[in-house]
């Protein structure tokens, strides 16, 4: 029997995606809340806004299509090098032709000590056995292509970023019925217990470290000239002659 291609909007307004999109808003909209500075941008999928809690003035989303601030190839981003401070990449990676390639584009518009945060599918999970067993190439999650958590923290590693935090969601089987993500709820809250590396969906956040770069602070010097009220004035000692002599000269 054949099936219907599934767009990532369509399949968000299913139980799955549902289920999906209540964890990853949660973790988001905790983890950007605590991060500031001027400028964040959004990687991908535009019709998911996770920098909605975010304090940091100008926000944008780029995208292919969809509703974005700026439609633009992900490879190749028209932002200045070193201009924002927080890039987000939600499930960008595993539909990019070359994800490394957007990864070099995040650290590039980064500045110094800039956080990233990536969500990805994990593959040694239940998710990641059902997109084996399926072998969609149509259909979203299953047509992306999963990265090991493993090799994305190299890939972060050679490009100097350095893991900050992260976990795991989504431990629940990837059911496409509600009544069977409900039964199958109490698996949230043992999976990062019993099976923690076992999530369907992981974070990761890091920070672009700059070899050699230090802080410049203020040099905070004590004034040269103390003040006059503070300073001892000059005794002049007279000896007894001397006085006597000035108070009655003609003796």
């Amino acid at each position: 029997m054949p099936h219907t291609t599934i767009s990532l909007d369509e399949w968000l307004e299913t139980p799955l995606g549902q289920h999906l999109l209540a964890r990853e808003s949660a973790y988001f909209d905790t983890v950007v809340a605590d991060i500031f500075g001027f400028n964040a941008v959004q990687i991908g999928h535009p019709e998911l806004d996770l920098l909605r809690n975010c304090r940091i003035p100008k926000r944008y989303r780029v995208g292919y299509d969809g509703t974005v601030a700026l439609r633009a190839d992900m490879e190749l981003l028209p932002f200045a090098s070193q201009s924002m401070d927080l890039v987000v990449i939600p499930h960008t990676l595993e539909f990019a032709a070359h994800p490394h390639q957007v990864l070099r584009e995040a650290e590039r518009i980064l500045m110094p000590e800039g956080h990233l945060i990536v969500s990805g599918f994990n593959p040694r999970s239940l998710w990641g056995a059902t997109r084996w067993l399926k072998q969609r190439e149509d259909e979203f999650p299953w047509c992306g292509r999963f990265i090991t958590l493993p090799r994305l923290k190299d890939w972060l590693s050679l490009l100097s970023f350095e893991t900050e935090g992260g976990r795991m969601c989504c431990y629940t089987p990837p059911f496409s019925q509600a009544r069977w993500l409900q039964r199958f709820a109490f698996m949230e809250a043992a999976g990062d217990r019993w099976w923690a590396m076992g999530g369907g969906v992981y974070f990761i956040k890091a920070v672009k470290r700059v070899q050699g770069m230090r802080l410049i602070t203020p040099k905070w010097r004590e004034p040269a000239v103390k003040s006059a009220a503070l300073t001892p004035a000059a005794r002049n000692v007279v000896n007894l002659n001397q006085y006597r002599k000035l108070k009655h000269p003609n003796e």
